[in-house]
């Protein structure tokens, strides 16, 4: 792939005898697309191979003893789901892998020179395009007075017939939710839910999706990133956990103005009655709190409730009016951030002695 983007693996499968080619693109080749590349292409060819050879991959075949051989669990499943024998090609014999090596050499000449898109979605858009058209228009290698896909038409009657459903070539994951609402899949984060923390969901990917399970249910569905270090969220989920960060500083809220003074539960109490605005009623409420301090507050809130008056207004009235009664000047509050790295910070002065005096040029001269 050109310089500057992600790395892009082909999955190539071949007919032997009309030489028909598919051709699919991932973003690397692990398992679930190694599997999901087999059940594409069987329902490319529109059936299934009886015989399907493999070189020695990773994917297909975990440990290999000169004829001993393990395949891998999985693709041992995907052959029985479709009923085709699985056979790895012999050590040491080029002439069993040859048609899907000229087929590689025919991709690298035909279908990647002067490409001008080299996305996921571009490459495999063309790739079938490709398959369709030019791959099996070109002459029958056996017969060159034939095309490939006259080949094929004869061959596809052998072929075995697909399943009723593909196989599952999905992958799946847990995933444990810590102090955040996201949970980490393939370098990228995904938004779930803000209410499933400190549980370990199930992920299942496919190559178009994320569908995040918590004991069966449903709770997230993201489409599939495949960048990394990326955060992909679902508004509703945003939005559901700041409506539930909001509620908890409300009730935070309620708890400090309670605690200073006892009666203001008495006046949201009264304020509900009257179908308020209970959340900006306990923020007026606390900055009188900070601007006036306990006491005063708990003066003004009093006789408001003795006066019939339960509202912040009125309790700011009565502040208002206390104070110039006294001939003071109107407190300067100084709002502080909600983070407690701030408010808790503790600043110790220095004494005034410890500094130089300041030399003043005038009485020096």
């Amino acid at each position: 792939m050109p310089g500057g983007q992600r790395r892009l693996l082909a999955f190539i499968m071949v007919l032997s005898y009309s030489r028909r080619i598919f051709l699919r693109f991932f973003y690397d080749a692990r398992l679930p697309n190694f599997l999901a590349g087999h059940a594409q292409a069987f329902s490319f060819f529109g059936g299934v191979p009886r015989t399907l050879l493999y070189d020695n991959l990773k994917s297909a075949v975990l440990e290999r003893k000169d004829t001993a051989i393990r395949f891998h669990p999985r693709l041992t499943a995907l052959a029985k789901h479709y009923g085709f024998l699985a056979r790895p090609v012999a050590p040491y014999r080029g002439n069993e892998k040859g048609r899907v090596e000229r087929a590689i050499r025919y991709l690298r000449s035909s279908f990647f020179p002067l490409r001008a898109s080299w996305t996921l979605e571009a490459l495999n858009r063309d790739a079938l395009l490709w398959c369709k058209g030019i791959a099996s228009e070109r002459p029958w290698p056996q017969d060159r007075r034939r095309s490939v896909e006259q080949a094929y038409r004869e061959e596809r009657g052998h072929l075995l017939p697909l399943p009723d459903e593909p196989f599952p070539s999905h992958e799946r994951l847990p995933a444990k939710l810590r102090r955040s609402p996201y949970i980490r899949f393939d370098a990228n984060r995904y938004s779930v839910p803000h209410d499933r923390i400190d549980r370990v969901l199930d992920v299942v990917a496919d190559l178009a999706r994320i569908r995040v399970f918590d004991r069966g249910e449903l709770v997230a569905t993201h489409r599939r990133c495949w960048g990394k270090g990326q955060t992909v969220e679902n508004p509703a989920h945003i939005d559901a956990l700041w409506q539930a960060k909001r509620r908890a500083r409300v009730h935070a809220g309620q708890d400090r103005l309670s605690r200073a003074v006892p009666r203001a539960q008495e006046l949201l109490s009264a304020l509900a009655r009257r179908q308020r605005h209970l959340t900006t009623a306990v923020a007026r409420l606390l900055e009188m709190l900070d601007a006036y301090g306990r006491d005063e507050l708990r003066t003004a809130i009093e006789e408001a409730l003795e006066s019939g008056s339960p509202h912040p207004e009125a309790v700011r009235l009565i502040l208002d009016r206390r104070l110039r009664a006294r001939h003071e000047p109107p407190p300067i509050p100084v709002r502080l951030p909600d983070n407690p790295k701030v408010r808790d910070l503790s600043v110790i002065p220095h004494r005034l002695q410890d500094y130089d005096p300041h030399d003043d040029p005038e009485e020096a001269s």
